[in-house]
């Protein structure tokens, strides 16, 4: 009997890679599909010669794959606010066409259906922590809406295909997540505090620092995903950890972490900034029997490990 065959668009990224090196040690086949406009074939120059298949392709155009599909995971979109505020248009068509042409692939194969969305639905949440049965606080016309509604409207067509069509598919709600494979320009807390404190720069904190976030490992998160992949659940889920920081204390954590002598120096808060974040996971735990399993510091020594490497080698 075949292996079990994964589609996943976005392969080239962070994520992507990781779920599609986890798959194919799980004994799945994997076909990976990406424009690369953010994702990088350095990410997955290692699955050569394995059962994954490459194919350089826009998922925003008609997706053909030969032979049989059964999981479809859809992961493609710049997930960095640098880069969803350099590619906007971009952002949109991949949350709106992409998830469409995605979502077909599926139906057409008969496949299973994984959307990745993100805490991000929720905007500057009122609600705290975040379930999956809150509606958020959006600003649609502020430079995170791009991202924010785009997800928004994939997870709205996601649901329309599951009560329209019948599609077994699932939503994965993914709060802040960091690892090897970020990229040094990437944007985000983690890869920005990291390459500063082991270039000896000060460490940039946008506005107070008391604005919270929830860090959770990749290989936890892949973990989730996989489980939701494999489970009955249709609605969405969330897959983050619940420990929460301020940004102000995870900037003295990766200067301690790296040994840096680094200062840490305070900039305005960009605009529609979440000011909280923190995942609800009962559902994943009561569905998925899920937890994240490592620990933040053990997680920030394996990405600054990475990251070392990464800047020794530029």
């Amino acid at each position: 009997m075949p292996n079990p065959r994964v589609v996943i668009t976005g392969a080239a990224g962070f994520i992507g890679s990781h779920l599609a090196e986890t798959l194919l040690d799980r004994g799945y086949a994997v076909v990976g599909i990406d424009n690369l406009l953010t994702g990088d074939l350095a990410n997955i120059a290692h699955l050569a010669g394995r059962d994954f298949v490459f194919v350089k392709h826009d998922v925003t155009n008609f997706i053909v794959v030969d032979g049989p599909v059964d999981f479809v995971l859809h992961w493609a979109s710049p997930a960095s606010p640098i880069d969803y505020l350099e590619l906007p248009i971009q952002t949109l068509k991949v949350g709106a066409l992409g998830t469409h042409k995605a979502l077909g692939l599926a139906k057409a194969k008969g496949a299973r259906f994984v959307l990745a969305s993100t805490s991000e639905v929720y905007g500057d949440p009122l609600v705290h922590p975040q379930d999956e049965g809150y509606w958020g606080n959006v600003n649609p016309v502020g430079p995170r809406g791009v991202y924010d509604e785009a997800k928004r409207f994939a997870e709205a067509m996601t649901v329309a295909y599951h009560r329209y069509h019948g599609l077994d598919a699932k939503i994965v709600r993914i709060f802040n997540t960091f690892g090897p494979r970020m990229r040094v320009r990437d944007g985000r807390a983690v890869p920005n505090f990291i390459t500063q404190a082991l270039r000896g720069e000060d460490l940039t904190v946008y506005g107070d620092g008391s604005q919270t976030r929830s860090l959770c490992y990749i290989s936890d998160l892949v973990d989730g995903v996989i489980r939701l992949m494999h489970s009955d659940a249709n609605g969405p889920v969330n897959i983050g950890n619940p420990r929460e920081l301020t940004v102000e204390a995870l900037a003295r954590l990766v200067v301690r972490l790296t040994g840096s002598s680094s200062r840490i120096v305070h900039q305005a808060l960009p605009v529609d900034d979440p000011r909280v974040r923190k995942p609800d996971i009962t559902r994943a735990e009561t569905i998925l029997g899920w937890r994240p399993r490592v620990s933040l510091e053990d997680g920030l020594a394996r990405t600054i490990e990475y990251f070392r490497e990464k800047l020794a080698a530029r």
